[in-house]
C-alpha cells in the first residue's frame, strides 16, 4: 500500500456522471469522459492491503484486487494491467456492468464507504487499451484439436479466448447477426458503448478465433453435425427463456417482454433502424420488475421521450444501510441503490405517481385493461406486505400505453432445437445439468454460464467461461495450464 493512511485521509469519490439533461439526449455512456483517471490513484490508495482480503472471496473471478490497487496508487499501469488480466479476460466489461460484489466484501466497508474497486478496474482496462498494453496473444503452435463454442456472450467469449490461446482451433457460433449476446442487444449503449465490445472481438480475431454469426445451432446447422465436426462443444447460450406474467390482459397489444424491447433500441443505435417499432416516445410506460433489466428499460424509455415511466418492484424499498442481522458483512446487501437511469427518471419527474426515482415498491400487478381496439391502456396494481400478500384497500390504476415485463429468465431457450437434438439433460428449473467438470450427459459436450447456473452476474459468466476452457483443454490434452478460477459449485480461488 503506497499510503498506509489513505483510507483515513481520502474520502470515497466515484466516477462522476454527466448532467442528466445532457446525457438523456444521447446514447453515450453516462460518465464524464476523462474524469476518472485524475482521481483514481488516490482512490486506489484507500485500499488497506488487509491481511485477509475478503474482496477475493466476494469476486467469482478471484481478481487480485489489493495487488492492482497498490500498482495503480503508484501509477504503474502496465503491471496493474498484467495483474488484472491474469484473472479477467474483459475487465472493461465488468468495470462497467458488474454490480461489484467485491465492494460489498471490502474490509473497509465494515465501517466506511468501500474502496471504489469497480472504478479502479475500469480505469486500468481503459488505460491499458490507450497505452497498448493488451496486444493480441495468438498461440505459439496449434494443438490440432477443434472446439465449437455456442454463444458469444461473456461466457462464450471468455471460453473461446482461453481455448484459442491454449492452441486449439475455436469457432464461435452466434444466432444473432452481430456478436456479443446480451452485451450487444440487451445492454443499452449508455451503460457500455459497443466500441468496448468491438475492440475485444478484433483482438480475438487477431488471435485466431473464428466467428460464425446468424447461425443458430439446431436450426441453421444441426447440433449432431456440429458435435461430429469438432473434438468438443461448449454450450454458452445463456439463460434467455424469459419469465411470463400470467394475469388477465396479458394478451393485449402493447404488453411486451423487456428483451423484445431492448434489442430494438440497440438496433437503432447500430443504425439498423430509424425508429424502434416499440418506441416509448409519447407513451405512458410501466415496467414490471425491479431489477437491472427493468432499469435498462427505464433509461431507454426516458431517452426515447416517454410521456411517463414507472417501474414496479414487488419487494419493499430497502434501507440505505446494511441490515447487519439479516445480511452481515461481507455478504452482498440489499440496500437502496440509485442507478443512472433512476437518477434520470427522478430528476426529470417522469413518473409523478411513483416515488422520486420512478419506482413503486411493494407493488404487485393484478391485471391489464385495454381499449376497444385491444391495446393496453391501464395497469391495475395492489400494494403487498413482506410476504407478498395483497393489502386490502390499496388497489390503484396507472395509465399504460406500453408495458414491459422484466421478470428475469429461467434457463436456456429451447426453440432452436439444440438441447433436444443433442439429448441434453435438463434440471427441473430448466437449466442444463452438468457434473463438477462442466460436462453434460453427452460425451464431449460441456456447458457453462447462465445456461447451467441460471440467471447470474457477468463476473460469474466470465469466470465460468475461463473454468470450462480449462476443463475442455484438460480433456483434449490430458492436462491444462489454463487457470481454473472456479468450479460450478465452489467458491472462487486462484489456481
Amino acid at each position: 500500500m503506497a499510503d498506509p493512511k489513505g483510507f483515513l485521509s481520502t474520502p470515497r469519490q466515484e466516477w462522476p456522471r454527466r448532467p442528466v439533461e445532457e446525457r438523456v439526449r444521447d446514447w453515450d455512456e453516462v460518465y464524464v469522459p476523462g474524469a476518472l483517471l485524475p482521481i483514481i490513484s488516490k482512490q486506489a490508495d484507500r485500499c488497506m492491503d488487509c491481511g485477509v482480503p475478503f474482496c477475493h472471496q466476494a469476486c467469482p473471478l478471484g481478481n487480485l484486487i489489493p495487488e492492482w490497487n497498490d500498482l495503480v496508487s503508484r501509477e504503474d499501469w502496465r503491471a496493474a494491467s498484467e495483474r488484472l488480466h491474469a484473472t479477467n479476460n474483459f475487465p472493461e466489461f465488468t468495470g462497467r456492468l458488474c454490480p461489484a460484489p467485491c465492494e460489498a466484501g471490502c474490509v473497509l466497508a465494515i465501517n466506511q464507504p468501500a474502496v471504489t474497486i469497480k472504478n479502479v478496474e475500469c480505469a486500468i482496462a481503459d488505460r491499458a487499451w490507450e497505452e497498448g498494453f493488451v496486444p493480441a496473444r495468438p498461440p505459439d503452435r496449434l494443438s490440432g484439436r477443434t472446439v465449437a463454442v455456442i454463444g458469444s456472450g461473456p461466457t462464450g467469449l471468455a471460453a473461446a479466448q482461453q481455448l484459442t490461446r491454449a492452441g486449439h482451433t475455436v469457432a464461435v457460433y452466434e444466432k444473432d447477426d452481430r456478436l456479443g449476446g446480451l452485451m450487444r442487444y440487451g445492454i443499452p449503449a449508455f451503460k457500455m458503448e459497443k466500441r468496448q465490445l468491438e475492440r475485444r472481438l478484433e483482438q480475438m480475431r487477431a488471435e485466431g478465433t473464428k466467428f460464425r454469426v446468424s447461425t443458430a445451432v439446431g436450426r441453421d446447422v444441426g447440433a449432431a453435425e456440429l458435435r461430429a465436426r469438432h473434438d468438443a462443444v461448449v454450450i454458452a447460450t445463456g439463460a434467455t427463456a424469459w419469465r411470463e406474467l400470467d394475469i388477465p390482459g396479458r394478451d393485449l397489444a402493447g404488453v411486451h417482454q423487456a428483451m423484445e424491447y431492448l434489442p430494438l433500441s440497440n438496433r437503432v443505435c447500430e443504425g439498423d433502424l430509424q425508429v424502434s417499432p416499440l418506441s416509448a416516445a409519447g407513451r405512458h410506460v410501466v415496467i414490471v420488475g425491479g431489477g437491472d433489466t427493468g432499469a435498462d428499460c427505464l433509461g431507454t424509455a426516458v431517452r426515447e421521450g416517454a410521456a411517463s415511466v414507472t417501474q414496479l418492484d414487488i419487494y419493499a424499498q430497502p434501507g440505505a444501510e446494511r441490515d447487519e442481522d439479516a445480511e452481515p458483512w461481507p455478504t452482498y446487501p440489499k440496500v437502496y441503490r440509485l442507478s443512472a437511469a433512476h437518477q434520470e427518471a427522478g430528476e426529470l419527474r417522469t413518473a409523478p405517481a411513483a416515488d422520486a426515482d420512478a419506482r413503486l415498491f411493494a407493488a404487485s400487478t393484478l391485471r391489464f385493461t385495454g381499449d376497444e381496439d385491444g391495446h393496453v391502456r391501464e395497469l391495475h396494481l395492489v400494494e403487498v406486505d413482506a410476504g407478498r400478500r395483497p393489502l386490502p384497500g390499496t388497489e390503484r390504476v396507472l395509465p399504460a400505453d406500453l408495458v414491459l415485463l422484466a421478470l428475469g429468465f429461467s434457463g436456456p431457450d429451447r426453440r432452436d432445437g439444440l438441447i433436444d437434438q443433442l439429448g441434453i439433460e435438463l434440471a427441473p428449473r430448466g437449466t442444463i445439468v452438468r457434473d463438477p467438470g462442466f460436462a453434460t450427459n453427452v460425451p464431449g459436450v460441456f456447458v457453462a454460464g447462465d445456461a447451467a447456473r441460471g440467471q447470474s452476474l457477468i463476473v460469474w459468466a466470465i469466470a465460468e467461461g475461463r473454468a470450462v476452457a480449462a476443463a475442455v483443454d484438460r480433456q483434449l490434452t490430458g492436462g491444462s495450464r489454463l487457470p481454473t478460477p472456479i468450479g460450478p459449485y465452489d467458491r472462487p480461488m486462484i489456481a
